[in-house]
């Protein structure tokens, strides 16, 4: 409860110089967060508490029970279920932490970029088309087009230019996009730094067999408690912030994503799997902190730079190290030395379904390097957000393109700041 107190009063500080009514939304937000959470731990604990889902035939190798994981000896731990329930507060603490970093930190870096938030032309006010847009669609087809320009009596042009408008009008300016750009860069390459210093100093690195030696009775320490508690409340954090962040148009298949890699990090955790967990996390956290990067480099040559090394990275954790490496172990060694079991099948069946997801991203991030050497520098995303302006231009007088244009692209940059990135938050591909 303290916490949560802690964290409201951290929003409502962060948001004092905005008006009560930034104070009662952050508020509001906290307050839907702490349910949430709440609502979460209580479904683990309800999880924890079953008997038929913890069934020891499924979760432990043969001839092994959780009586006899229940008392190990002093000074040693094993994995709990119940150590889960500590990365909710701790997800909050990170979003909270999150915004005091956009706020604090990433503005002004965006103000010393010159990173600006861009004054968008907003619709004209009208009760008509706001119902529409409100209630029934917000990308009106033909019919419905011609249906409000009678109505209306609004050229046809006119109403579809509204609607554009209007959409642009909730779209997040480039220095909300950069602020968050910049949080999930840092977050990135501060775990992943931990997580190769950690991994440096464990033997299971260097000789993958050690994550199955004398498998499940492998104590838990600190470090390793810490890196797992820590990834899994950052994915927490990111599945509360994606309802207040930045709407995608990838938002279900990102919130699967999220949902997906909460479970894989818990259900390797229960099964005392976190030594192969833990190269998993640092072979995919390799090459994040640069796709953020690269997201907001302010030249294009620096862009396309950073997008040849994220992608050399890529390919090598995703295509090499991580079938060759980490399926190798998971498949064959566990196999040899510790035999196959129901649950065993299970974590390597998402494993494997992890691995078709890396080889779709990567023929996703070929295409991409592809259409950049026909074009000459890194094309935008095909998912980008910001909608084409071009039937606007067109209606707009010499004088008023000229005003618009210029040579370096939106923001005095390379262009990348006026639209969505390329690469835009793959969150942990």
């Amino acid at each position: 409860m303290a916490a949560s107190l802690v964290v409201l009063a951290v929003l409502a500080y962060l948001v004092r110089g905005s008006g009560r009514s930034s104070i009662v939304r952050a508020v509001i937000v906290g307050s839907v967060l702490m349910a949430a959470v709440a609502a979460i731990g209580l479904i683990y604990c309800r999880i924890y508490r079953n008997a038929w889902f913890w069934n020891e035939r499924f979760w432990l190798p043969h001839n092994v029970t959780w009586a006899d994981l229940a008392d190990p000896a002093p000074g040693v731990e094993y994995p709990k279920a119940g150590h889960l329930l500590s990365a909710l507060p701790l997800a909050l603490g990170i979003f909270a932490v999150r915004i005091f970093f956009e706020r604090c930190i990433a503005g002004p870096c965006a103000s010393i970029l010159q990173i600006q938030t861009e004054l968008t032309r907003r619709a004209q006010p009208n009760a008509v088309l706001e119902k529409v847009f409100t209630s029934i669609t917000k990308s009106p087809d033909s019919r419905h087009l011609e249906g409000l320009s009678k109505q209306l009596d609004w050229d046809v042009r006119k109403v579809q230019r509204w609607f554009r408008q209007r959409r642009n009008q909730d779209k997040p300016s480039t220095r909300t996009k950069f602020c968050e750009s910049m949080w999930r860069f840092t977050f990135y390459l501060c775990i992943f730094t931990y997580g190769i210093r950690f991994l440096w100093q464990s033997p299971w690195m260097w000789d993958t067999r050690q994550c199955w030696y004398n498998y499940p009775y492998q104590v838990l320490t600190s470090g390793l408690y810490y890196y797992y508690v820590t990834e899994l409340a950052f994915y927490w954090s990111l599945m509360f912030s994606q309802f207040i962040d930045i709407k995608r148009k990838d938002f279900l298949i990102m919130f699967v994503h999220h949902l997906a890699t909460i479970s894989l990090i818990s259900f390797s955790y229960v099964n005392n799997m976190l030594r192969v967990g833990s190269l998993v996390m640092c072979v995919h956290d390799a090459s994040d902190f640069l796709l953020e990067l690269a997201n907001y480099a302010k030249y294009q040559r620096l862009c396309d730079f950073l997008f040849v090394v994220f992608g050399m990275i890529f390919f090598g954790t995703r295509l090499i190290i991580f079938p060759f490496w980490i399926l190798n172990t998971t498949l064959f060694e566990s196999w040899e030395i510790i035999g196959p079991y129901p649950s065993w099948w299970l974590f390597n069946i998402l494993l494997l379904v992890l691995q078709v997801l890396h080889v779709i991203w990567s023929y996703l991030i070929a295409r991409i390097a592809f259409k950049a050497i026909m074009r000459g520098k890194v094309s935008k995303d095909d998912r980008s957000d910001i909608e084409s302006s071009s039937e606007e231009e067109t209606e707009m007088t010499p004088k008023e393109r000229l005003k618009m244009a210029s040579p370096r692209g939106e923001n005095g940059t390379n262009g990348h700041f006026g639209s969505k990135p390329w690469s835009q938050n793959h969150n942990n591909w």
